[in-house]
């Protein structure tokens, strides 16, 4: 074989018989012989199994985590401790949230499965001159192959012969309407929407047949290419697992320090003997450690999942819950997500009026209007020959299928045929000739007896083709005048750039005819007019769009389509403001580097006809702008971009399956609107996140701020280490999991998006927590020493700073609902009433564990008296309106500092 990887690579752009000669074959295909030889040099036509790790492997490394680190370390200390019973439920919860991860997280390892069942079965080969069925792994470089309408295409292919040919490529380009097929060489440059004279592996042909030959098999062929760059593609960690590996890498660091210290001041300072520095630093330790808190994102997450699922979203990935809520750029596929993917006719130009039509899709439901007025075809008589022509030369159909009109054949012609409906008119006759569409042409013409008696010739196409074999119009009156095509061409121009697909309409009487052919239609005919026709926007993905822009989040469209029609779509939907905004399309961005597209992606919300490399470009180039981008998409070509993107959002209706293995969300009605619902949803989670955070870590920094204030100060513990467990088990089991159901906050989606390049806890966020640590901490200690003075014994004192802790914690659970506003309201109170039943079983938990005897055996508690109760509840409102009294500061400071910026 001659062929070299450049012939492969542009055989779209070379003449049959260059590629036949480079690949050293004939139009009579190759012998059983060569094929042999050829199949064992260039190995089968499938693609290579996706490289996969044992499900051991990949079930440990979801414990690859340094929450799940803390967690186990913190289960450690309580087995050291003795206390079985907390080991066990913490390494449960390890467990469990490992068995989460390994379930929900979709790998590459599925998309790539995926795309290999794309691939063709079977395929007719012409060998040894005869054609025969073979296997399609069967196929190598330089077998001839027949192609007809239903099959799948079994490889890449050059066409030698193409009649009426038009392949549905939507799965590589994104294109709703399928592409017409010739022979003709492209320029070389022509990205896979334009390559005409080529067929792709995995694509459909919808109608009629060709034949070509093999130019590429196996992992060569486009298909191919794809599931190689989503091998060799690094996903990237959302946001907030980035966060949390840097928090918990930090938290981790500082309570090793701390406990390290408390050794050091007790021997230095205290002289104490090595078991009460080791209690003493395990009690620390054991304070310190929110081991709460990976349940807690966990649960929050999950319960997300659930929510995200009503609201139509289907979640893959755990993560991916929350990241739609940090995102700044939205990459969005026009077709079925923008766009309701029905073509439907939105204007009609007669020679003698310009008519509207309003409703949407295959639905007959709606209005031919002109100039405000109801049309009719009794008073249009422009309007009836037009709607008549375009119904009767048509091969679709509508109906009605349990409540939903649905197409039967191709988009275009069911946009006409409602039309009709529309206007109705719902005639059927019976051709007597046909001379069907064929992509060198552009039209499509039939004879029939029409009901009026007369016999016509019906023409439907392209308008420059009609424009060419027209003589006539009509005026308003229904009389011929000769062609006006200046004023035709200057309407097709219109419609064109409003985005719209332009059909026009013909006829002429042939009343003599008993067949058709070409010749017949190839003059004398009357132009009727034209139609402008849309894939309508879904208006509730305009709304939507206009609440991502208030949000702070951008809007950014990649299509197939071409330039113009992107443009004037984007406009249209509120994408763009200025009709002439910037679009670049594959062509241009193939001249581009990766250096000159970073600094322009941020620019340019619309892209056109592009291509799998290219929608990968763009979302690498716009993260590197430290953007965090989710990209929707449906084909399989949209799966390399997805498995980059942050956050991979699938189509479920339309979506190949390899594109929502690749994806972390998964849209069940294929609307961009589900998409701003579940960016609000995820910014809920991660309020709720953060809140839940806020809320855990001063019960935390308080318990070790009373153990770190008795070692520096040399006094006995306030607090046992299992008295420590048991607030912190209580506080993680109730209060901790009432902020996993808050809703979302008012005004949530016209903030603008957070920052991702802060940390976790921000400096305010840091200077709170300081604050209510110390705040509680301080009043657990007050307590403890209010009870000694007064002569109480030791357990008493303990239980009383123990009932303080947990009271100040259920103060403080009230301020945390409300992290960036006063709680100071009746809101406070309601809206989640979790709030009260965790409440009310920590107070149950409390009281269990002050008057229980066999508490007071396990805990080292007693029961506390009306004034131990009176006192702790007392601190803990003061606690809270202490708090709001700080919240009202740090607004005042934020808004004054804000101003003077």
């Amino acid at each position: 074989m001659t062929t070299t990887d450049a012939v492969l690579t542009d055989s779209h752009a070379v003449g049959r018989s260059e590629v036949l000669a480079a690949l050293d074959t004939s139009a009579q295909g190759l012998t059983s012989a060569d094929a042999t030889r050829r199949l064992e040099h260039v190995g089968p036509n499938r693609l290579a199994a996706a490289k996969t790790r044992p499900a051991v492997l990949r079930f440990a490394a979801q414990f690859n985590n340094i929450l799940i680190y803390i967690l186990i370390g913190a289960g450690v200390l309580k087995a050291i401790l003795g206390d079985w019973i907390d080991f066990a439920v913490i390494v449960a919860v390890a467990v469990i949230n490992a068995v989460v991860g390994f379930v929900q997280e979709g790998r590459a390892e599925s998309a790539l499965a995926g795309i290999r069942n794309m691939l063709s079965l079977h395929a007719r080969a012409r060998r040894d001159g005869e054609w025969v069925d073979v296997d399609a792994e069967n196929l190598v470089p330089g077998d001839v192959v027949s192609i007809r309408s239903g099959d799948r295409v079994p490889a890449d292919i050059r066409l030698l012969e193409a009649t009426n040919l038009r392949i549905e490529e939507s799965a590589l380009t994104g294109e709703s309407v399928p592409a017409s097929k010739d022979t003709l060489a492209v320029d070389v440059d022509a990205g896979i929407g334009d390559r005409q004279s080529m067929a792709y592996s995995s694509t459909i042909v919808s109608a009629g047949t060709g034949v070509g030959v093999v130019t590429a098999t196996g992992p060569s062929t486009e298909i191919g290419r794809i599931q190689s760059m989503i091998s060799d593609i690094e996903q990237v960690d959302t946001p907030l697992t980035q966060r949390l590996e840097k928090f918990g890498t930090q938290l981790s660091l500082g309570i090793l320090g701390l406990a390290a210290a408390i050794m050091v001041i007790g021997k230095v300072i205290h002289n104490f003997t090595i078991d009460e520095l080791i209690s003493a630093a395990i009690g620390f330790a054991v304070a310190a450690i929110p081991e709460g808190l990976p349940a807690v994102v966990t649960i929050t997450l999950a319960l997300g999942v659930q929510q995200m699922a009503r609201r139509h979203a289907i979640t893959r990935k755990l993560p991916a819950v929350e990241a739609l809520g940090s995102v700044s750029v939205i990459c969005s596929d026009k077709t079925g997500t923008l766009t309701q993917n029905e073509m439907t006719v939105r204007t009609v130009v007669t020679g003698a009026q310009r008519y509207s039509v309003d409703g949407t899709g295959y639905d007959p439901r709606g209005s031919i209007t002109a100039d405000g007025q109801v049309a009719s075809l009794s008073a249009d008589p422009d309007l009836a020959l037009f709607v008549e022509t375009m119904a009767l030369c048509n091969d679709a159909r509508v109906a009605e299928v349990d409540g939903r009109w649905q197409l039967i054949g191709e988009p275009t012609e069911g946009a006409l045929r409602t039309l009709a409906l529309k206007a109705g008119f719902d005639a059927d006759v019976a051709r007597l000739g046909e001379v069907p569409f064929e992509s060198q042409n552009k039209f499509m013409a039939t004879l029939s007896d029409l009901p009026d008696g007369g016999r016509t010739i019906l023409v439907k196409g392209a308008p420059d083709r009609l424009l060419d074999r027209s003589e006539f119009e009509l005026d308003e009156h229904g009389e011929l005048r000769p062609l006006d095509r200046p004023r035709w061409e200057s309407v097709i121009d219109e419609l064109s750039a409003q985005g719209l697909r332009v059909l026009a309409a013909a006829r002429r009487p042939a009343p003599d005819a008993d067949s058709l052919t070409l010749d017949d239609v190839d003059h004398g005919l009357t132009f009727l007019g034209v139609a402008g026709i849309v894939d309508p926007p879904r208006p509730e993905a305009i709304t939507a769009i206009a609440n991502c822009h208030s949000a702070g989040i951008r809007v950014k469209m990649i299509t197939g389509d071409h330039a113009g029609t992107a443009r004037a779509i984007a406009a249209e939907m509120g994408i763009i403001d200025d009709p002439a905004a910037p679009v670049l399309t594959g062509a241009d961005l193939q001249k581009m580097s990766q250096t000159r597209l970073r600094e322009v992606a941020g620019e340019v919300d619309i892209y056109a006809r592009t291509s799998p490399e290219h929608k990968l470009r763009i979302v690498t180039a716009l993260q590197a702008q430290g953007e965090i981008v989710a990209m929707t998409g449906d084909g399989v070509n949209d799966a390399p971009a997805l498995t980059r993107a942050d956050i991979g959002v699938a189509m479920g209706i339309k979506g190949t399956e390899a594109t929502k293995e690749a994806a972390g969300i998964v849209l069940a009605d294929d609307n961009f609107a589900t998409i701003e619902r579940a960016v609000e949803e995820g910014r809920r989670i991660y309020d709720n996140i953060r809140k839940s955070i806020l809320f855990l870590l001063p019960t935390n920094g308080a318990q070790s701020l009373v153990i770190l204030v008795a070692i520096l100060f040399g006094f006995s513990l306030p607090l046992t280490p299992v008295q420590i467990l048991w607030v912190n088990m209580i506080t993680a089991v109730t209060l901790s999991l009432a902020l996993v159901f808050e809703p979302a906050e008012p005004g949530i989606m016209s903030r603008t998006r957070r920052s991702t390049d802060g940390p976790l806890i921000a400096r305010g966020d840091l200077a709170m927590i300081t604050f209510v640590s110390i705040l509680v901490a301080a009043a657990a200690i007050s307590v403890y020493f209010v009870a000694k003075s007064d002569g109480h014994s030791l357990a008493i004192a303990q239980t009383a700073a123990v009932n303080m802790l947990a009271l100040g914690q259920l103060a403080y659970l009230f301020n945390c609902r409300y992290l960036s506003g006063s709680s100071l309201k009746v809101g406070a109170l309601r809206g989640n009433p979790m709030v009260w039943y965790t409440s009310a079983a920590l107070i149950v938990l409390q009281l269990v564990f002050i008057y229980a005897p066999f508490m007071h055996t396990w805990f080292g508690s007693a029961p506390l008296t009306g004034v131990g109760w009176g006192v702790t509840i007392g601190l803990a409102i003061a606690i809270f309106f202490i708090i709001e009294i700080a919240k009202a500061v740090a607004r005042r400071f934020e808004s004054v500092r804000s101003s003077d910026a």
